[in-house]
């Protein structure tokens, strides 16, 4: 016990292990928020389309030798989220084909472009990391951290803000509609900011794992309680309690970030299936 403190002690005592414990709680935090609305609007498809749009932009910002590969990622990842809802509303392509059909298409391209423009020393080992994030969240600089950092602050402030408005817009969008929320210009800016969680969760899980950082969390607290608020602050703690532990086990044993907290989320979420039956006065 005294060795593993000690070694806790060691990795801490790295700045770029506190970058990513840092950037990590804050994308958690975020994630979960946005998951509870997600989730019960049946939207959860959306975070595995951006993602792969993202993987995609990424790729692209790599053929072009973007220095910071976050600026063009995050516009394009949000152009696509617009266009993705949009297209739901009013496109003659169902929405959920339109989602399939422009993640597996901007997967195919993002990888079609790295092997054919862009092709590192190392590729399946830098796409396995993208798509998985190995390595990504310890590889963050100062600059990186505080811009997640300032995201997720705002993220969480246009959340609070908006609070009243996504409640109403998550249970009964025809009912806000008609108390005089604009629900296109809400659904505009909450389809953006998942857009932009997105893109900072990338560095915590990768491009495929997103979805079970939004989407477990979330579930985990619907199966115990029942207010909306509980269950949106619950599946914030769950998912920072995923986050952390997901982080320490992967700092010391040396298994890859994000599958690691995937697996955590996944255990959280089979220890509320058991003790939700007990539960259920919430």
């Amino acid at each position: 016990m005294i060795e593993l403190f000690e070694t806790i002690k060691l990795y801490f005592s790295f700045s770029f292990v506190i970058y990513a414990f840092v950037a990590g709680i804050m994308i958690a935090a975020v994630s979960s928020l946005l998951g509870v609305t997600l989730v019960l609007k049946r939207f959860s498809y959306i975070g595995d389309g951006l993602s792969h749009t993202a993987f995609g932009a990424m790729a692209m910002a790599s053929v072009l030798k973007l220095s910071c590969d976050t600026i063009f990622v995050l516009p394009v990842t949000v152009l696509f989220a617009v266009l993705i809802l949009c297209a739901r509303e009013n496109s003659k392509i169902k929405g959920d084909a339109s989602v399939a059909m422009i993640s597996t298409g901007a997967l195919a391209i993002g990888y079609f472009l790295m092997n054919i423009f862009s092709p590192p020393a190392n590729l399946s080992g830098d796409v396995c990391s993208t798509l998985f994030g190995s390595t990504l969240i310890l590889t963050l600089t100062k600059a990186d951290t505080i811009f997640s950092v300032v995201i997720a602050a705002f993220v969480i402030i246009l959340f609070l803000y908006f609070y009243n408005r996504i409640f109403a817009l998550t249970f009964d969008e025809d009912f806000a509609h008609t108390c005089g929320t604009n629900t296109k210009i809400v659904n505009i800016i909450f389809a953006s900011v998942v857009a932009a969680v997105i893109v900072l969760a990338m560095n915590l899980v990768g491009t495929l794992l997103i979805s079970a950082l939004i989407i477990f969390p979330s579930v985990s607290s619907m199966i115990i309680f029942k207010s909306f608020k509980r269950v949106t602050v619950f599946s914030c703690i769950f998912s920072i309690t995923g986050t952390i532990t997901g982080l320490f086990v992967s700092v010391i044993s040396g298994t890859p970030v994000g599958a690691t907290i995937v697996v955590i989320d996944i255990l959280i979420f089979a220890i509320c299936t058991v003790i939700s039956p007990k539960c259920e006065f919430f």
